[in-house]
Order: structure tokens, then C-alpha cells, then sequence
């Protein structure tokens, strides 16, 4: 009984209480906000490496179902940034409007959802994956920000990728044909947000 009763207390003990949690996340915000002031004057080659590793190293992987209790959550970089855990969508949304925030056009950026080979050339097995696209100028090879990997791979270095659409605040692409960006949910749900303020 008092083995039990010295378990629990230690379980209890060493189990992150929801204040701490917050302060965590709310330090993740600040720094946030002071990379963004840093990086501000960089160029923009530099500010899209910083920000690619700063989310690879801050926020942890995730699936929605563990975090959210769902299948499929899109969140903005706030909500990200305040629970340090996320999937491949958040880390690519996360970027995205980091660097819009640091003065990159969005028709630089796209956020490209892919379907990843796994296993070695020639494999057959895929799963959905997202990572985000930089386009230095219109016609320029894309950069890829993925966080599976810390540097930034030309697209043409990705031969695992299969790119299905490509999205960003302005429009989504499914092949050559335009739709408005709102068309996708997750990302709907998403801008409504950041408009608010609440990114």
C-alpha cells in the first residue's frame, strides 16, 4: 500500500502541470518573436534556412490524434508554438507565416501537399506528407523546407517527393487549374485565425 501511494505521488510529482505547460509554450512565443525582430534585416536566403531550422529543433513530431484527439487538426504557428508539438502541416504552416511575417511574398512560398516514398528508389509506398516550397523568383527551382530534414534540398534533390497541390494565402493550384484558397478547411480555419490576429 504505501509502495502504491509513493508511486502515485512520484507520477503525480513529476507530471508537467498545465501552468508549466503554458509558461513553456509562452517562452516558445517569445523567442518566436525574437527571431522574427533578428531576422528582420537578413537576407532572405537567411531568414528562410534560420526559420526552416528554427522549427525543426523547437517543435517536437506529433500526430493529431495524439495531440488533438483527432485525425487531421491544421494549426496556426500561435497554437504550434504553444503546445511544442505538431505534424508535418503545422511545421510547414508554422514556416509560412513566419516568413510572410519577415516580408517574403507569397508567391514565393507555397505550401505543397505530397505524397512521400517511403523505402528505397522504386518503392510503391507512399504516405501523405507536406512541406513548404520556395520559389526564390517565378522560374527558379523550388527550395524545399521539410522537417524531416535540417537543410534546405532543391526540389530536383527530392525524388521521393510527389507533389499532388500546392496552396498558400493567395490560391490553391490542383494542376494548372486555380481555386480559391478557402477551398481547402484546415486552411480556411487557419487564415481565419491569423486575420484575427491570433497567429
Amino acid at each position: 500500500m504505501r509502495y502504491r501511494a509513493l508511486v502515485a505521488g512520484l507520477l503525480i510529482c513529476c507530471m508537467p502541470t498545465a501552468a508549466a505547460q503554458a509558461d513553456t509554450g509562452a517562452q516558445r512565443l517569445r523567442e518566436w518573436q525574437a527571431l522574427l525582430a533578428e531576422l528582420a534585416p537578413a537576407e532572405e536566403r537567411e531568414q528562410i534556412a534560420a526559420i526552416n531550422r528554427y522549427f525543426n529543433r523547437t517543435i517536437a513530431f506529433a500526430e493529431d490524434k495524439t495531440t488533438r484527439g483527432r485525425p487531421d487538426h491544421w494549426a496556426s504557428p500561435r497554437e504550434t508554438l504553444a503546445l511544442g508539438r505538431g505534424d508535418c502541416e503545422d511545421y510547414a504552416i508554422a514556416k509560412y507565416f513566419s516568413l510572410r511575417r519577415l516580408g517574403v511574398a507569397s508567391d514565393r512560398l507555397w505550401l505543397t501537399y505530397v505524397m512521400l516514398r517511403i523505402g528505397q528508389p522504386g518503392s510503391h509506398v507512399e504516405q501523405a506528407h507536406m512541406v513548404l516550397a520556395y520559389y526564390p523568383t517565378p522560374t527558379s527551382e523550388a527550395l524545399i523546407l521539410d522537417n524531416m530534414l535540417s537543410s534546405l534540398q532543391p526540389a530536383s534533390q527530392r525524388p521521393d517527393l510527389r507533389p499532388v497541390f500546392r496552396f498558400n494565402s493567395d490560391a490553391l493550384h490542383i494542376g494548372a487549374v486555380r481555386h480559391p484558397p478557402h477551398t481547402l478547411p484546415g486552411w480556411r480555419r487557419v487564415l481565419r485565425e491569423v486575420g484575427a490576429g491570433r497567429e
